[in-house]
């Protein structure tokens, strides 16, 4: 827990029960790191800091207790657990934190980042006030100034360009209403390239996931993992990236005596738990899951009932499964078949059994194929739909999950309605303006390369530029990107410069732009660079803590953060920004027309009031900014298995913490949201559900909805389409809604009322009269172990594009080169060119990436926290003992670390341990300010400077991207490791 420093006391606090008698004092965290020898001793000032040595954190004075004293309630800004932090404030001043003990989910604990976290807020080395870049020269501007001419430059650019120039790159740390505005502002400018950091971690989940059974989104949640048997992690190390979700996990291994299989290329701290460690190789993920279904199926453990009733086509995976015979896994992943046939059996028999992955699971050029395949191993072992089982995805940022179901996603407005026709119009209903202005808004977009022109309404409805590209649209001629011309200017709120592939090629698009706009708590990598002259702006962003707002965590809950302090400096939060930029492009009035300004500031509470009225699809309508109010001061009364409050608390009673969505209906019909998704043992009223019916009711003869299968109280017996005013007609429940209700849908439907659906129905009578009748709107189909939409609609392995293994190139290639969200994706001739070079032989360690417990993300907050700082100082590459052997290298040397394209190459410590196996290599990707061997800190604005700076992993990262999403493949690409 965390424990303060008392104001003008020597030391701790105790606990009354421990500091008895002669009880030895507790050895507290600095006295154990002075003990271990592990703090930096006294030194100069961090501007002169090189690389590999902090200045000694201090410790920060003390809270008080009174009268004076208020506590707030916001939510930690890092990882997607969803942790509260609980501050108490003292005349505006944040001066202490205390353990929130009612939180549900983290019940008093923090990570270290957590337990850090107030120094967000007082950081000297946050931006404190508006910059702009004159002539290679950091210069302080005034707000008005800054808005002004960032105003200008881009209508400026607009007119001549078109939209599409200006690039719109948003944040997972955004509250759900900054990345709704943000989005519904992209919306307004025209341009669908409008995007975030869910790119480059869980894209491919929510492409694979909702292609299989309808929502991108974990189906349980982390507290629910207590209750399951099995547990497979693959691709992910919780113990560092999520590690306060690790007690949830360590639960149920202890009370359940739960099995805990870690399915990973290196040894992690989450592996150090396991029941049974799995080493594969880096790429291999689906050979490794087809070859534990092969078990599955050759010994008849799969779950015959649940696949006929609620699956389609799994004969079809049946097919694919049977060429991977234990002896052909074990070629191409290097796992034992007997290894494999013992996970196999304890997943499909110890149930309830649930599947956990990270971004070790999607990274990769098959990324959705990736989270398909282990999608169907749920589904194929009946481990879906119940406490315990399902896809348990950790999202990364805190509120990753919540900026993907806003929108800030290429390919989608808000909530998953897509970019046709029918969800621009249900969009202009909701924000009031006319469908036609929308479309008006958009680019006509020229034939050319051999492409045919695109009209407005066909550049709405086309999705944009990923982030994971955004310098390719700047670099590559203009005939190869898909707009009128390419990107010219980046709007950046709240993104590292670092986390995306081929850094060398995104300092030439950051060079070439004619505009860079950084709005963010820090300046980052983007700004430090030494890539631009001018033209260049750095906006100071507060951090969400201090601002109200709501945040969705991995579970789908949500809860609302209340502002701790008022923004520091000249910092302003998102709401403001956005609004100040609208109010000079003249779109504010039509913008927030119907959300409340206060002295120039958006009120959040009433942007999620537009979100709930608009949000239908994802079931977003049911939480109220009141509802979720309730929530945070109830805490306490939510079960710490079930989420449940009792049901007759007056305030939240029934509810499950957070209101996971979907949470159907009005606020006024209070749905308690839904723990666990597709869970046909409770009654829509209660939470239950069934698999989403989004993808027809047949296919080549055959019902693509369910069989004998449906949510406990349901009307309807069977499986039934998603419900429109056509289906409700011919049921006759039609004649269920009121005269408001019918009155609303039939000014939505027009001519064509039977078209009105469960998704599109703003009155809520659809899903009102659905909950009555016990029936999911959404309807009751199978999950699809064959997605026949996507490039692999069964998945199939295909090996990365810079592989260990070229002799298997050949029988596993990757996709042939093809067009992609406005790209050319020419992997397939990076591949064959990297095996034509013999790349793998002067190139033969894998090198992967993750996670480190002290950072997160790019690092720039945290690195430029003292107190993580102080924790890991170094930027480093495992290299095997082995391999390190081989070269001379010796633990804790310089080395080189290069990569087969650019020439690139980074400087870095070398960690030797076997925790990686030979011929693997591991990077963490927090680390920037240094650039391939150079120390780039002097090109920070004065005092902005991290305190610890380092190589970016993704110096050298290559090319590799998934086709469904444009996902980076960060996994498993080759280097070279030198001594220096």
């Amino acid at each position: 827990m965390l424990i303060k420093r008392k104001t003008g006391g020597p030391g701790r606090t105790f606990h009354p029960t421990v500091a008895i008698g002669d009880t030895p004092r507790a050895i507290d965290r600095r006295a154990f790191l002075r003990n271990s020898g592990l703090v930096a001793g006294g030194l100069a000032a961090a501007g002169s800091i090189q690389l590999g040595s902090v200045r000694k954190a201090q410790a920060a004075g003390s809270s008080a207790i009174g009268p004076d004293v208020t506590i707030k309630k916001n939510i930690c800004t890092h990882c997607s657990v969803g942790c509260t932090v609980t501050a108490e404030v003292v005349n505006g001043v944040w001066v202490g934190q205390e353990p929130s003990f009612s939180s549900p989910i983290n019940r008093g604990t923090h990570c270290a980042k957590g337990a850090a976290i107030r120094e967000l807020v007082s950081s000297d080395r946050r931006l404190k006030y508006p910059m702009k870049m004159v002539d290679g020269q950091w210069t302080r501007i005034s707000w008005d100034q800054a808005i002004d001419e960032i105003g200008d430059k881009i209508t400026g650019l607009r007119d001549k360009y078109g939209p599409d120039s200006v690039y719109w790159l948003g944040s997972a740390k955004f509250t759900n209403e900054a990345a709704y505005i943000f989005r519904k502002f992209g919306a307004f400018w025209g341009t669908n390239s409008v995007d975030h950091q869910a790119r480059i971690c869980h894209s491919t989940t929510v492409a694979g996931v909702a292609n299989t059974w309808g929502y991108g989104a974990q189906t349980n949640s982390y507290n629910d993992i207590r209750n399951a048997k099995t547990m497979i992690i693959l691709g992910g190390n919780p113990a560092e990236a999520h590690p306060v979700s690790l007690q949830h996990l360590l639960s149920g291994k202890e009370i359940n005596r739960a099995n805990m299989i870690v399915i990973d290329p290196r040894f992690t701290r989450t592996a150090a738990h396991a029941t049974e460690y799995v080493r594969i190789r880096s790429g291999t993920d689906i050979p490794v899951v087809w070859g534990i279904l092969w078990h599955i199926f050759q010994n008849g453990w799969e779950d015959k009932e649940f696949i006929s009733q609620r699956v389609y086509a799994m004969d079809d995976v049946r097919k694919e499964v049977a060429k991977w015979n234990p002896e052909e896994v074990e070629r191409v992943s290097g796992v034992p078949g007997e290894q494999l046939r013992r996970v196999a059996e304890t997943f499909a028999k110890e149930k309830p059994a649930t599947l956990i992955w990270c971004m070790g699971a999607t990274q990769h050029t098959v990324g959705t194929a990736n989270v398909r395949a282990l999608c169907i191993l749920c589904l194929a072992t009946g481990n879906v739909g119940k406490p315990g089982t399902g896809a348990n995805i950790f999202r990364g940022h805190t509120n990753v999950q919540g900026a993907t179901d806003m929108g800030l996603d290429v390919t989608s407005l808000p909530l998953y309605y897509g970019l046709v026709e029918g969800a621009w119009k249900h969009w202009a209903r909701v924000w009031d303006v006319e469908y036609d202005w929308l479309q008006s808004r958009f680019d006509e977009v020229p034939a050319k390369a051999g492409r045919k022109a695109r009209t407005r309404k066909e550049s709405m409805e086309s999705p944009g530029i990923t982030s994971t590209r955004w310098f390719d649209g700047v670099n590559l001629p203009e005939e190869q990107v898909d707009q009128r011309t390419g990107i010219k200017a980046m709007m950046v709120f709240g993104h590292g410069g670092n986390t995306v592939t081929r850094l060398p090629e995104a300092v030439k698009g950051l060079a070439k732009l004619d505009l860079l706009v950084v709005a963010d708590p820090h300046p980052t990598t983007f700004a430090a660079l030494d890539a631009r002259r001018d033209n260049t702006y750095l906006l100071p962003i507060c951090t969400s803590l201090e601002m109200d707002g709501s945040r969705t965590a991995s579970n789908r809950s949500l809860q609302w953060g209340e502002q701790i302090v008022k923004p520091a400096f000249e910092s302003k939060n998102d709401y403001e920004v956005v609004y100040r930029l609208a109010a000079k492009l003249g779109l504010a009035d039509k913008m927030f027309k119907n959300i409340k300004v206060v002295n120039g500031v958006p009120e959040a509470e009433d942007i999620l009031r537009e979100i709930n009225r608009g949000g239908w699809s994802t079931g977003y309508c049911g939480q109220s900014p009141e509802r979720l109010k309730a929530h945070m001061r109830n805490q306490v009364k939510f079960d710490l298995v079930t989420l449940r409050a009792p049901k007759d608390d007056p305030e939240v009673g029934g509810d499950y913490y957070g209101l996971p969505w979907p949470c159907w209906g009005k606020p006024e019909l209070k749905h308690p949201g839904t723990h666990i998704l597709y869970n046909t043992n409770l009654h829509i009223k209660e939470g239950g559900g069934t698999f989403r019916a989004r993808f027809g009711t047949e296919r080549n003869g055959v019902t693509l909805l369910a069989e004998d299968s449906f949510a406990k109280g349901s009307e309807l017996t069977d499986g039934y389409p998603e419900f429109t005013m056509a289906v409700f007609k011919k049921l006759g429940w039609d004649k269920d809604l009121t005269a408001d209700e019918m009155a609303s849908i039939t000014k939505i439907g027009g001519a064509n009322i039977d078209a009105v659906s469960w998704a599109t129905d703003l009155s809520g009578g659809i899903q009102r009269v659905c909950l009555d009748r016990g029936v999911t709107p959404y309807g009751n189909g199978k999950a699809r172990a064959n997605a026949w939409n996507l490039p692999d609609p069964v998945p199939v392995h295909r090996e990365p594009i810079y592989t260990p293994r070229p002799d298997l190139v050949a029988k596993y290639p990757t996709r042939p080169d093809e067009r992609q969200l406005r790209m050319p994706n020419i992997g397939f001739s990076v591949q064959k060119a990297a095996v034509d070079r013999g790349i793998a032989k002067d190139f033969p360690i894998i090198l992967t990436s993750g996670r480190l417990v002290e950072y997160e993300g790019g690092g720039e907050e945290t690195r430029s926290n003292p107190w993580l700082a102080e924790l890991q100082q170094d930027m480093f590459v495992e290299i095997n003992t082995g391999d390190a052997a081989d070269r001379g290298i010796k633990d804790g040397q310089f080395v080189w670390v290069s990569g087969p394209e650019n020439n690139a190459k980074a400087k870095v410590k070398a960690l030797v341990t076997d925790r990686v196996g030979k011929g693997v290599a591991f990077m963490p990707f927090h680390f920037s300010g240094w650039y391939q061997g150079d120390d780039m800190r002097k090109f920070y604005p004065h005092g902005t400077d991290p305190v610890v700076l380092g190589e970016s992993s993704n110096n050298t990262t290559t090319y590799g991207f998934d086709p469904v999403t444009g996902m980076q493949e960060t996994k498993c690409t080759l280097c070279q490791i030198r001594a220096v």
